[in-house]
């Protein structure tokens, strides 16, 4: 794959720039973006080779679609419409339902392959792109059996020379258990960070008096509303029952501390202690 042309130079999709071009230095990367500040800073830091636009997508051989999903709705139909037979095109995206629905009936679907590589900072821009982002990180992969099987199998090098792991999911399965692992985790860091500031406006000195949990904890408020907004929105409906999940956990905390239950209390933190063995099988 020679021509590789990314849609979002940003952390994602930058990212994935400059991986690619570190094992093959011979291929091209072309950069498209609506914001031509992020064009130029892309190609000053060298993750882009040249800055391009839709027309030229005729050319390309490898698309990669890293833009917040709202924009992917009506991106990726474009796309399809100009890339050839042989191109191979993806996502990135943390929401796969309604992108799948979208173009379900794309003379090009074949073309199209459904991911959500499971990986990010809570920054963005092209300054924020880093190499081996993707190094150990599962992808999900949705409908592989719409995609062509000589352009899935380009991916899926491209993937393994990443060295990322692939699982398989259909996007509805997707959408609900990526609500509870990753979009919860992300609502609940911004609504802490909420609280805090909320409660600083009459307190100052409770920033003095943070410390490491909280920096960790609240570090994902730092993630960009420009692209979070839209998750939310299309997964809204698994996103509101993880919510309701949380919320009623938290009220039953709050329960036992009212009533001085302090050995339910350490139960309730003793059991969820597990979520150690569950995410060192993961590393």
């Amino acid at each position: 794959m020679k021509n590789i042309f990314i849609i979002g130079v940003g952390l994602i999709g930058g990212s994935f720039a400059l991986d690619i071009k570190r094992r093959n230095a011979e291929c091209v990367i072309y950069g498209i973006d609506q914001n031509a500040a992020h064009l130029d800073e892309a190609i000053k830091l060298g993750i882009i080779d040249v800055k391009s636009d839709f027309e030229a997508l005729g050319k390309a051989d490898l698309v990669i679609v890293a833009i917040p999903v709202d924009a992917t709705l009506n991106v990726l139909p474009e796309v399809l419409d100009k890339v050839s037979d042989e191109a191979i095109v993806f996502d990135a995206g943390s929401t796969k339902e309604d992108i799948c629905l979208k173009v379900k009936n794309h003379p090009k679907r074949r073309n199209y392959l459904a991911a959500h590589p499971i990986a990010g900072t809570e920054h963005s821009g092209p300054s924020a792109a880093i190499h081996d982002l993707y190094k150990d990180k599962t992808n999900i992969i949705c409908e592989v059996e719409e995609t062509a099987f000589k352009l899935q199998e380009k991916a899926l090098k491209l993937f393994s020379e990443l060295g990322m792991r692939i699982r398989y999911m259909n996007p509805k399965a997707h959408d609900k258990h990526i609500a509870y692992v990753s979009h919860l985790s992300h609502i609940s860091s911004f609504m802490l960070g909420k609280t805090v500031i909320d409660k600083e406006k009459n307190e100052r000195d409770i920033f003095d008096m943070a410390g490491s949990g909280f920096e960790s904890t609240v570090r994902l408020a730092k993630s960009s509303p420009a692209m979070w907004t839209p998750i939310f929105q299309q997964n809204k409906t698994n996103v509101i029952e993880t919510l309701d999940e949380y919320i009623n956990n938290l009220k039953h905390f709050k329960k036992l501390m009212e009533d001085g239950d302090f050995e339910a209390v350490y139960n309730e933190m003793e059991t969820t202690n597990h979520i150690k063995d569950i995410l060192n099988g993961i590393n």
